[in-house]
């Protein structure tokens, strides 16, 4: 299982060898061997690439809840002697501001050096569907505030509001206070259509009756920063909590600004060892139930 997983990830024999530290023959062996067990390819292979087949695809989610539920025995195992090990998968938004990602991570590896952490980033969406499929324990997410987790437990960390960021020598930099319809006329980069990211500031924008143009759609803050506004080219809308961490910019208050809400959500199985061992470094209880007030 495990090797079918690593393949899938991959989309290669080789890396998936490499990553699991045998030779290829060997993954190749093993695999075909389950294959005939299944009575089923689990891969079409070409000279160029690797793809699941209609049948892999259904293989897959469960070979992963298996190797999870292995890994999450022997974690309750050791949990049970006073050990914590096993997985940490952690998944967040690039603008995460309510909770210092990296010193936590940093202060948890300190303490249990055993753990093996996985940090994914990404847009809010994506994590809260891969804490559904159980591929992350534990996210960080942003979600307008006409919005909130589906599918999953949720926890509200904090509120924030949306600040203009504009370079230095735009001529908006010395305002002390702007509002969208006068921003409307600006050039935006902004998240893709369609995230959660983007759908705070297109809601704040038709809730004041004005019309905006995004020209550039980026998926990562640091190509809007450093690539797009610094240059001039445009302007953004960023959580005012995020904004210090960044250089460069000038930002400007928004009197009518949109606003987020930040959660943590995780599965509605309840949080392995690790998991909660993170939370607790956090001094975050989340006593496996929801809580959105």
């Amino acid at each position: 299982m495990r090797y079918v997983v690593a393949v899938a990830e991959t989309s290669s024999f080789t890396r998936a060898a490499q990553r699991c530290l045998v030779v290829q023959s060997a993954l190749s062996h093993q695999i075909a061997r389950l294959e005939r067990e299944l009575g089923a390819r689990l891969f079409d292979r070409t000279s160029r690439r690797v793809r699941l087949t209609q049948a892999g695809e259904a293989f897959l989610p469960a070979a992963r809840r298996c190797l999870d539920a292995a890994e999450r025995a022997a974690a309750d195992v050791a949990s049970a002697v006073g050990e914590i090990r096993g997985r940490l998968a952690v998944g967040v938004i690039p603008t995460v501001a309510a909770v210092d990602i990296p010193a936590a991570l940093r202060a948890f590896h300190q303490r249990y050096p055993q753990v093996r952490i996985g940090l994914r980033v990404g847009p809010s969406e994506q994590l809260i569907d891969q804490v559904k499929e159980g591929t992350l324990e534990l996210a960080f997410l942003g979600l307008p505030v006409t919005t909130r987790p589906a599918g999953v437990e949720a926890r509200r960390l904090a509120e924030d509001r949306l600040v203009a960021v504009v370079a230095p020598g735009h001529r908006l930099a010395g305002q002390a206070e702007v509002d969208l319809a006068r921003l409307a006329d600006e050039a935006f980069v902004d998240l893709p259509a369609g995230t959660a990211g983007r759908a705070q500031s297109d809601q704040a924008f038709a809730a004041a009756g004005v019309q905006r143009e995004v020209a550039f759609e980026v998926t990562t803050v640091d190509l809007m920063m450093t690539r797009l506004v610094r240059q001039n080219l445009c302007i953004a809308l960023l959580p005012s909590h995020y904004t210090p961490h960044l250089t460069g910019v000038v930002t400007i208050p928004v009197r009518d600004a949109p606003a987020r809400i930040e959660y943590l959500v995780w599965n509605r199985v309840p949080l392995g060892p690790a998991a909660t061992a993170f939370l607790t470094e956090l001094d975050i209880a989340v006593d496996g139930a929801a809580d959105g007030s």
